[in-house]
């Protein structure tokens, strides 16, 4: 978690009504700019009962020697969830349609996949490896997030999305 600087601890100031304040401001003028309807703004709106900072908690990885722990950020009543699950169902279409040639999920289609890539452009020598990403949404700046978003509704010639 220190590696990206995206989680601080917290002094005895709680950052939260501040957080709800700025969002709901937010929110706010993006409707009054018309970007958002009234009932995405309602959808959207923190209410200060349905919310709490994320918290951290470790699970440890029984699969690992010594008892290492994995750390687990919890956001699920975070005050921005619910902008984030609202992205999330807006984009995932463009995204899952853009990576459907290269994305597999689960083993069926993973040799599905490779009988179908073996008659292609698979060789006998190609090496398959997978990765694993330490931090991956923390570790992505927003800016370039944003950049990449960008370039995906310019391939798919996009101008807006949602309508």
């Amino acid at each position: 978690m220190d590696n990206t600087k995206a989680y601080q601890c917290l002094s005895v100031i709680d950052p939260l009504p501040e957080l709800i304040q700025r969002t709901n401001k937010y929110l706010l003028d993006l409707r009054l700019a018309k970007w958002i309807t009234q009932k995405q703004y309602e959808q959207l709106s923190i209410k200060p009962n349905e919310v709490e900072l994320a918290h951290l908690y470790y699970l440890p990885k029984a699969h690992k020697p010594g008892t290492r722990l994995r750390s687990i950020i919890s956001g699920l009543r975070h005050p921005t969830v619910k902008i984030s699950k609202y992205l999330d169902n807006l984009l995932r279409p463009l995204f899952d349609q853009m990576a459907s040639n290269t994305t597999v999920t689960s083993g069926f289609e993973l040799t599905k996949k490779l009988q179908e890539w073996s008659t292609v452009n698979i060789r006998q020598d190609t090496t398959i490896c997978t990765i694993d990403v330490t931090n991956l949404y923390t570790m992505i700046p927003q800016i370039e997030g944003v950049l990449s978003l960008r370039k995906m509704l310019d391939l798919l010639k996009l101008k807006q999305v949602g309508k």
